[in-house]
């Protein structure tokens, strides 16, 4: 197999605001896998969070190309030696993982979601579209703008919580899922839970930094509302740290290595009794859908990430009033624009 890549600047329409972050425009790295004549695509969304950029994806990728074999088949045979051979760098490897999912699919001419065993119907899952950190009248007009989603996810960790909530309250009756993004202290995180808990709230993401699980046991001890990790988890070896800390998990390809990674999550986190939710980073229509392909395995779903894009330059899952409609199309179903 021949692995090559390209590197992608890619605008988003509004600067992007999160607790702990804020980006007016993302750079991905785009890798194909040729086996013969079938190519396989992938994306790797590099996050400084990680500790990750450009340039160490495409380091990664580098090394990767030196060792893939001739057989794409034994996916994960390959991802366990890449494992060994590289340690972090998880987008990287995301990349890979999801090109060789595309390739497996196209080589045996089914969807990725038959792949893993799945179908399209009940991959029909509902997402939520995010509302960023703005000033209150943006978030009014940001509000509007998507009333043709149902579900709602709000980022918090501000001095103007209550004012954000009240916002959109004042504007609709849908639910809505809250992420602080390590955005508060936790005698702050139970106070404005159980008042979000009000508010018809669903559940609120990664209230406390990551690394704060004492904290983060002693705030879920005092409030009723499902409590998300997010930052607090990468993959599969991090979950049993969270027991009885979270009543729940947020999986992104981009942070735990790929598709073979997140179910290996999904199944451990089930064993445990915990909710399950799968997430992206800002990336086009080529990670989106590769995430999406797993929506029939989770309890909630939050791939829009490519909704922020100025121009996606792929295309893929659709998304009808919020409703993910997968492509049934070989391998993950993506093309250029």
């Amino acid at each position: 197999m021949i692995l090559s890549y390209t590197k992608k600047s890619l605008p988003l329409k509004k600067i992007f605001r999160v607790a702990n972050s804020s980006k007016s425009i993302v750079n991905n790295v785009f890798i194909e896998i040729a086996h013969g004549n079938t190519i396989g695509v992938g994306e790797a969304a590099a996050s400084e969070f990680y500790g990750e950029n450009t340039n160490t994806i495409v380091s990664t990728l580098k090394e990767i190309s030196k060792f893939l074999p001739d057989d794409p088949l034994v996916i994960y045979s390959i991802m366990e030696f890449i494992e060994q051979k590289i340690r972090g760098n998880y987008s990287a490897k995301a990349a890979v993982n999801i090109a060789l999912y595309d390739l497996i699919g196209k080589i045996f001419d089914v969807p990725v979601y038959k792949v893993l065993g799945l179908d399209a119907a009940s991959s029909r899952i509902v997402t939520s579209v995010t509302i960023g950190i703005d000033s209150i009248d943006k978030i009014r007009s940001d509000v509007i703008a998507v009333e043709n989603y149902p579900i709602l996810k709000v980022k918090l960790g501000t001095d103007i919580d209550y004012e954000i909530i009240e916002c959109i309250r004042g504007l609709t009756s849908k639910p809505i899922r809250v992420d602080a993004n390590e955005g508060w202290d936790k005698s702050e995180a139970v106070e404005k839970i159980n008042w979000l808990e009000k508010q018809n709230v669903e559940l609120v993401e990664q209230p406390l930094l990551a690394d704060d699980l004492e904290g983060m046991r002693w705030v879920q001890e005092r409030v009723r509302l499902p409590i998300i990790a997010d930052e607090s988890v990468r993959t599969s070896r991090d979950i049993p740290n969270l027991l009885h800390v979270f009543d729940g998990i947020n999986i992104k390809l981009m942070k735990c290595g790929g598709i073979s990674e997140a179910i290996r999550i999904i199944h451990t986190a089930k064993s445990f009794g915990l909710l399950t939710m799968i997430g992206c980073f800002i990336e086009t229509s080529v990670g989106i859908t590769a995430a999406a392909h797993l929506s029939a395995l989770c309890d909630y779903v939050d791939l829009d990430g490519h909704l922020f894009l100025n121009e996606d330059p792929y295309c893929g899952v659709s998304i009808d009033r919020g409703m993910i409609e997968l492509p049934d199309s070989p391998g993950l179903g993506v093309g250029t624009r």
